[in-house]
């Protein structure tokens, strides 16, 4: 498992794991220290550290291959983006047979390009309540 992959799954599952795991995965990927530096820091030895990150690594395939759900964020994020290929492509056609609907067009493409972050992060603390 790459990095990147890692780190998505970690992102979605980390919570899942103990707060040891926790602490010695993000040591060992987000500060990227090496084996060596976190058994130190940890106290324990170089193995020790080592099966840790590969039973991490284990576990966080281990909730993917149960749930899913990294496979359906990319599937979503796929979908989105065709989508929104299609729309544009779908824009640019109309707008070259029936050029008097440009400000039409102009506004679809605001609202495509638009970034909701607020407006997720807003229900996203709703939702924490």
């Amino acid at each position: 498992m790459d990095k990147v992959a890692f780190m998505r799954l970690w992102d979605l599952y980390g919570e899942l794991l103990t707060p040891t795991q926790r602490e010695i995965t993000d040591m060992y990927f987000n500060l990227d220290l090496t084996v060596s530096e976190i058994a130190q820091q940890k106290g324990v030895s170089r193995q020790s550290v080592s099966e840790c990150l590969a039973l991490c690594k284990a576990q966080l395939a281990g909730f993917e291959d149960k749930l899913g759900h990294a496979r359906l964020l990319k599937e979503g994020d796929l979908s989105l983006s065709f989508l929104t290929s299609d729309i544009e492509a779908w824009a640019e056609n109309f707008l070259r047979l029936h050029p008097e609907y440009a400000a039409d067009i102009v506004a679809l493409r605001e609202i495509l390009e638009r970034n909701y972050s607020s407006e997720v992060a807003e229900e996203a603390d709703k939702s924490k309540d």
